[in-house]
């Protein structure tokens, strides 16, 4: 099983979206493994953002992303990361089709309310920024052989 980082960001947080962000990754069947509130640190956003280091955006992103609490979660499943993607929609949300996260509820590609890892590597990176191992748990649900294929 893959796992994925999703940052709700702050424009989310404070838009009262959270639940209704946190029910489409459920209703799409990805297993929450990890989630906490939390204020991201001017340290963690830079090492969340260390690709973007010295583009013109950078000190945007660590600024925005530092300005609010998040919520992030770490969540498991078949083909996670494109799963989560897909549900969250393009980076620019006026690109992005009704149905999807960014599609449904945003306009600017700077409040795009939500991050979601681009790739295996980085989601496995991302979640180990933003988690111990004490704080995840793979855990089955009741439902997983109605979602997953092959549950493991």
């Amino acid at each position: 099983m893959e796992r994925t980082l999703i940052i709700i960001k702050p424009d989310a947080v404070q838009r009262g979206l959270s639940g209704e962000i946190i029910k489409r990754f459920e209703q799409r069947g990805l297993r929450i493994v990890g989630m906490k509130f939390m204020s991201v640190s001017r340290a963690l956003a830079e090492k969340h953002y260390e690709e973007h280091v010295g583009k013109p955006f950078f000190e945007g992103l660590v600024n925005y992303i530092t300005s609010s609490p998040v919520i992030v979660i770490a969540l498991e499943g078949t083909n996670a990361v494109e799963a989560a993607r897909a549900t969250i929609g393009k980076t620019k949300p006026f690109e992005s089709p009704a149905g999807t996260i960014r599609g449904d509820f945003g306009l600017e590609v700077g409040r795009n309310l939500v991050h979601g890892s681009d790739s295996v590597a980085s989601g496995e990176r991302e979640v180990g920024n933003f988690f111990t191992e004490s704080e995840l748990f793979s855990w089955k649900r009741n439902t997983d052989p109605w979602i997953f294929e092959n549950p493991s």
